[in-house]
């Protein structure tokens, strides 16, 4: 089998598109191309995609929006191409779940080196099984069970989780008290590039209090410990 990583590169500029195939092509990597979500779509039913490159300013369905879409049901690494002025595409982009994001014009060889990046924290968490993910907890109304990867409310609801959001939780209520920095969470959630970790890290801490949180303005879960990072509060107990 090839395990060559597959990139998918989206982008309704051909000449992009093209250019981004060749190089990524020619250092390694396999490569396939899409002009817009319909295409994207498609690529990603038919193949086992590795990345995502996603071009913000599209027609039609833009890539926050595809960024959103695949985020919803794939924990895929995004990477998203936003113009140098548009900082708030960049802010929305990563709270809606891109892992990193390259500006335009850009340098291929920096792209590759996030991508390579990205690619080495995805493998590490995949390789990675701790003894924690065949276990089961309680905590509050909760329980989460990590083999099954299901959390549960107190009316037997499932409470769907994302992938980076499941390991986010397992890392926390299997090391209660303790507190974790934002590196380590990095390395646990396949937590991307430095240069955009800390605002990854902390919306899906963000996101993680709106799931499990009675108020997630004033969490008793998961606390934020100023300058160090997090640490979870609650009182858990491990069944298995």
């Amino acid at each position: 089998m090839d395990r060559t990583p597959h990139i998918l590169v989206v982008d309704d500029h051909k000449e992009i598109r093209d250019l981004l195939a060749r190089y990524l092509t020619q250092n390694g990597l396999r490569v396939s191309t899409a002009s817009g979500g319909n295409e994207m779509r498609q690529q990603m039913r038919a193949a086992a995609i590795d990345l995502v490159i996603l071009d913000v300013m599209m027609p039609g369905e833009d890539g926050l929006t595809l960024c959103k879409f695949l985020r919803q049901s794939s924990d895929v690494p995004i990477v998203l191409l936003t113009a140098v002025s548009e900082e708030t595409d960049k802010v929305v982009g990563l709270e809606i779940g891109a892992d990193d994001y390259v500006t335009k014009p850009f340098n291929p060889r920096e792209l590759l080196a996030r991508i390579r990046a990205l690619l080495r924290r995805a493998r590490s968490a995949e390789t990675a099984r701790p003894a924690a993910e065949s276990r089961q907890y309680r905590f509050g109304e909760w329980s989460l069970d990590a083999l099954r990867r299901t959390l549960t409310g107190k009316d037997g609801v499932e409470v769907p989780l994302g992938s980076a959001e499941f390991r986010l939780l397992l890392a926390f209520v299997s090391r209660p008290g303790v507190v974790l920095s934002r590196d380590q969470l990095l390395d646990i959630t396949a937590g991307r590039s430095a240069q955009v970790f800390d605002r990854s890290i902390d919306n899906l801490v963000s996101r993680l209090r709106r799931r499990i949180e009675p108020d997630p303005q004033q969490p008793t879960f998961i606390k934020t410990v100023w300058g160090d990072g997090y640490t979870f509060a609650g009182t858990v107990e491990e069944i298995a």
